[in-house]
């Protein structure tokens, strides 16, 4: 017997074995009314209303639907009720400007938009067939106690599409299946340990690989949910106290909030040998992951993985054999991306880029046959990251192959911010590099030589800011005299970035 694996299979299971158990509190500070308690009955029934109103609108089996949110139960909604009935979700990051959006609308061809209150102030209205702002309006497509038309599950249809902004200037759209989303969910859940006892907290931002898989993992299981807005570092040990969370999410700039508030903060620290934190989008330093431990008592657990990968090919947590070592020495272990997550196959090329095959690889990248073509070649996922493998299978992760620089857990394209310096009067050339941050990891920083000296290093930051989303502005702009080329006038960058990163072991932060 063969039952083809799709969302629906989480969602089904949550509401027959714990339907009355509260399963989502939702952020009570939000410019959206929030929601009540939901239980997973109310989930279920909520994701069943919105398929029923996307039937009304008249939408078709794998017609796109996007919202671009903060966290938010609306949000959580929204995964199951697009993609567990048919549809194609289409999850968007909120710190995208207006025509970044626009672009993700038109490319993945989506007919409905939900937006957050606070981004439709800012951004207003897009051109697509349908768009409500989320919250009282939104739920007006909600039919209650609506039936969904059936739709034959399918585990090879596409899922979502999450766009990820790669080397290009150009975000690309990553096909995921129910099959990709499913194992990932179950893979990771099961390595992390996941159960019906545990209360998660989304710091995570949900649309990044569908918050990596854990509302998936977290739903079938029967965990809570709470939901947090935007990260704060108290607000994150006040939450933890008082709904007792037991396991969280995030980029290493979430253990630099929770540290500086730990300082501060007047008592045990909550979540002491309870919690655990799973953090990826940069290998955070030895004395951080150290400090994880010495200073919260939680336990530190390392991922690895791109959009591409739903995200899971690495877990580093702590293991029997390391149960001697002190903090430190054990932070050394960690510090690894880990080992092959199960089901997955790790190898490297001759230049040493990383290579994966597993169950949670890309469908393919959504009408871009030859990007895909070119991630898939000779049939394993190029990650654009250069690697090592040790003998007992732990990945280190060394450098980028890719002009990506992943600051606080977001990927930002060096070509997109240079493109965006380039239509700059005074700019003549430039090179976007990532150099090290304490906070973020990685940070952004332009390389310029200008054709006159009628600018300044904040001009060029305000440049960007009007035309990219903040968090991929430059935080600082130097200017040179020349850059360096190859004889063919190719940028070398790792010559420009080197005297940046020449203190640290690797050339990731």
């Amino acid at each position: 017997m063969e039952i083809p694996l799709t969302i629906a299979d989480y969602l089904d299971r949550a509401e027959r074995v714990y339907g009355d158990r509260v399963a989502i509190i939702d952020e009570p500070d939000q410019p959206a009314s929030p929601l009540p308690e939901i239980t997973y009955k109310r989930l279920a029934e909520l994701s069943r209303g919105m398929a029923t109103g996307f039937d009304e609108l008249g939408l078709e089996t794998g017609a796109r639907v996007a919202m671009v949110s903060h966290n938010a139960a609306r949000l959580l909604v929204f995964l199951f009720g697009s993609s567990a009935f048919g549809r194609v979700g289409v999850p968007i990051n909120f710190r995208l400007s207006a025509a970044e959006i626009q672009y993700i609308l038109d490319h993945s061809g989506a007919e409905v938009l939900f937006i957050d209150p606070e981004l439709a102030d800012e951004h207003g209205s897009f051109n697509v067939k349908h768009q409500f702002v989320v919250g009282p309006e939104s739920d007006q497509i909600f039919v209650e106690g609506g039936v969904p038309k059936p739709w034959i599950p399918d585990e090879s249809a596409t899922a979502t599409i999450n766009y990820t902004s790669g080397t290009t200037a150009r975000p690309k759209g990553v096909e995921m299946t129910h099959r990709n989303i499913w194992l990932n969910a179950a893979v990771f859940g099961w390595q992390a340990g996941v159960s019906d006892r545990d209360v998660y907290l989304h710091t995570l931002p949900m649309f990044h690989c569908n918050g990596w898989g854990m509302p998936y993992a977290m739903t079938g299981m029967g965990g809570q949910h709470i939901v947090l807005r935007k990260v704060d570092g108290r607000e994150i040990l006040e939450r933890i106290k008082k709904h007792k969370i037991t396991l969280l999410c995030g980029a290493p700039a979430v253990i630099s909030a929770v540290l500086d508030a730990a300082a501060e903060w007047d008592g045990e620290i909550p979540g002491a040998g309870v919690m655990r934190i799973v953090v990826a989008g940069a290998p955070p330093p030895t004395q951080l992951i150290a400090q994880v431990e010495t200073e919260l008592n939680w336990e530190f657990i390392q991922i690895y993985g791109l959009t591409e990968t739903a995200p899971l090919l690495t877990m580093n947590r702590n293991r029997a054999e390391w149960d001697h070592l002190d903090a430190a020495e054990r932070a050394v272990k960690l510090s690894r991306a880990g080992a092959p997550a199960l089901g997955v196959e790790l190898s490297s090329s001759k230049d040493g880029e990383l290579l994966a095959r597993s169950n949670h690889v890309l469908k393919s990248y959504w009408s871009q046959p030859d990007a895909t073509e070119e991630a898939l070649a000779d049939d394993w996922f190029h990650t654009g990251d250069g690697a090592t493998i040790s003998d007992e299978n732990y990945v280190t992760i060394t450098d980028r192959k890719k002009d990506v620089i992943i600051s606080g857990g977001e990927n930002v394209s060096s070509i997109e911010v240079e493109d965006a310096l380039f239509s700059h009067p005074a700019v003549a050339e430039v090179a976007v590099i990532g150099v090290p941050d304490e906070k973020w990891g990685e940070t952004v920083k332009a390389l310029v030589v200008v054709n006159d000296n009628s600018t300044s290093e904040q001009e060029l930051i305000d440049h960007c800011r009007d035309l990219l989303a903040h968090y991929k502005c430059p935080t600082s702009v130097e200017f040179r005299e020349e850059l360096a080329r190859t004889s063919t006038g190719k940028l070398q960058k790792f010559k420009l970035r080197a005297p940046y990163w020449e203190h640290m072991d690797r050339q990731v932060n």
